[in-house]
């Protein structure tokens, strides 16, 4: 029997292990270094990744090389980097520049030093070939569903805007811009509920515009909607962040001051009411117009029907007390005689 020693032709030859152990200290100083690139600045990341992907897969080929078959599928890591940023212009720039220089790797070092045949060099551009196509169709596909879930995401948006104004608009009162009555009441009985629950203090006004169907007997249906605007406009601007607004019907509103004592909704309600009085309205003969308030500070155990019945009341004596009144409803007396002048 004879014995045949198998020659190893390799770029690097394994008996000289200097060389093994240089190119994988290359391969760690060249992640490292482009590791300590990606922490230490914002500039330039993908060229740091591309160079150092070159580095690593042709390191790496000349390591595995002279063990593995098939070690030229570690240079397709430079083209997989464009997969990573779905960069259609880099995934072309790469594939083009891979098929050049391994195009030179080839003649000038596989053919001469380890003979490799021509055909093995033809299949390895063409694997680089068909993964530049693949990985273009990989791209295209990723932009496509990027762009459809993009699609998706502007229309949820769009229902969300429109939902949002559709809400809005059923809370919303056309002509004044404040809480419509529905709202109003919504509102008033989940605060109600905290008033029971937490303690919240909490005070009712209720408000309406002295003479009002005089200024449309006098000046027309446009002005007195007009003065109904002006008038929303003065009390949505000075109600408290905490404050609620609503009208509650034709020319009468109704505020909801939360977390004041009574003095202080009373001082809140007599602002408003000099405010409106002092407003000028020209198109309705200068003259000025004025409210009659009702203010009820809430009692633990009311109710909302109760409330609304005693400022009800404060209401109807602030009107027939001479108007352009606040009056509040003291809560130590009966249903019958609640009313106190203020």
């Amino acid at each position: 029997m004879s014995n045949h020693v198998i020659e190893v032709r390799s770029i690097l030859l394994p008996s000289k292990g200097h060389l093994f152990i240089g190119c994988n200290l290359m391969i760690v100083i060249a992640m490292t270094t482009a590791e300590m690139w990606l922490r230490s600045t914002s500039l330039y990341h993908k060229q740091a990744v591309v160079v150092c992907g070159f580095a690593v897969s042709y390191l790496m080929y000349f390591v595995l090389e002279p063990f593995v078959d098939g070690a030229q599928m570690t240079l397709m890591m430079p083209i997989m980097i464009s997969l990573v940023y779905f960069d259609q212009r880099l995934l072309n720039a790469l594939g083009a520049f891979s098929l050049l220089f391994y195009a030179a790797i080839y003649l000038g070092l596989e053919q001469r030093l380890l003979d490799k045949p021509l055909l093995e060099f033809l299949m390895v551009e063409c694997v680089f070939i068909v993964f530049v196509v693949m990985a273009q169709a990989v791209i295209i596909r990723a932009r496509e569903v990027r762009e459809h879930l993009e699609q998706l995401t502007k229309s949820e948006q769009e229902l969300m805007v429109e939902r949002a104004i559709s809400d809005k608009l059923l809370k919303i009162d056309a002509l004044t811009g404040l809480y419509n009555h529905k709202t109003f009441h919504e509102y008033l009985v989940s605060l109600l509920e905290q008033c029971e629950s937490n303690g919240l203090r909490l005070q009712l006004a209720l408000f309406d515009i002295d003479n009002f169907k005089r200024v449309n007997d006098t000046y027309g249906h446009w002005v007195g909607d007009l003065v109904l605007k002006e008038v929303a406009a003065k009390v949505g601007g000075l109600i408290g962040l905490n404050d609620f607004a609503a009208r509650y019907g034709g020319e009468e509103f109704a505020v909801i001051f939360t977390d004041k004592s009574i003095h202080e909704a009373y001082a809140a309600a007599e602002e408003l009411r000099l405010k409106i009085a002092a407003m000028e309205h020209p198109y309705a003969g200068g003259k000025p117009i004025t409210v009659s308030i009702g203010l009820c500070d809430y009692q633990l155990g009311d109710g909302k029907e109760k409330l609304f019945r005693k400022t009800d009341h404060a209401l109807y004596a602030a009107k027939h007390s001479g108007k352009n009144a606040v009056v509040t409803a003291s809560a130590a007396h009966d249903d019958d005689n609640i009313l106190s002048y203020a």
